[in-house]
């Protein structure tokens, strides 16, 4: 048992530590409870009340809620939603969110993960001032995921405003290596692949 000035008294039974702290004209609380014995107090109630939720509060606020929001892309990806979803990934990175980046393959998709591979290095690429991460993408069934982490403050890139953002990604930033697009080589004719007698 503690006394009101934090002194260890001594163990004491229930009834006898009661007792002590109604001479002084103070309560007797619990505060060890899983402790053998549980540890008690002779002290004001309610003073005692007011410094724990004081300690709380101060806790709340040296503690950092870090939350995770979720990025989604596709391998054959539009450059404007390409765009979009970037400057989204900034906006919550530059609010100390991490991001989580997750490529989705669907079907024949999974044929081509260049594809998918260069899309998710482009775009690792281009978030660079504002985000890096420590570990390379990973692939998880039909899905590679990678997880952003926010540049400190001081080496961040300021936070872009609506007309600072970055416009519609070209085409090739994208797709990187020549020839690896899918829908491009969907879109060839036959008749470039036949060759004249």
């Amino acid at each position: 048992m503690l006394g009101d000035d934090g002194k260890q008294l001594g163990v004491f039974q229930t009834q006898d530590a009661i007792g002590m702290a109604k001479e002084q004209q103070l309560d007797l609380v619990e505060i060890s409870p899983n402790a053998e014995p549980p540890v008690c107090k002779i002290t004001d109630y309610g003073k005692y009340s007011y410094e724990q939720k004081k300690l709380r509060k101060e806790q709340k606020k040296t503690t950092t809620t870090i939350k995770i929001k979720e990025i989604q892309l596709r391998p054959n990806i539009d450059p404007h939603d390409f765009t979009f979803k970037l400057n989204h990934a900034i906006d919550f990175l530059c609010d100390d969110n991490k991001v989580k980046v997750i490529l989705r393959f669907r079907g024949k998709e999974l044929r081509t993960k260049h594809i998918g591979l260069q899309t998710i290095e482009a775009f690792l690429e281009k978030i660079k001032p504002w985000g890096h991460t420590d570990t390379k993408p990973r692939e998880a069934g039909r899905s590679v995921i990678v997880l952003l982490n926010p540049v400190n403050k001081k080496q961040r890139a300021p936070h872009p405003d609506p007309e600072d953002r970055m416009k519609d990604i070209d085409h090739d930033e994208i797709r990187h290596v020549e020839g690896a697009d899918i829908n491009q080589r969907r879109g060839s004719s036959r008749k470039d692949n036949i060759k004249a007698p």
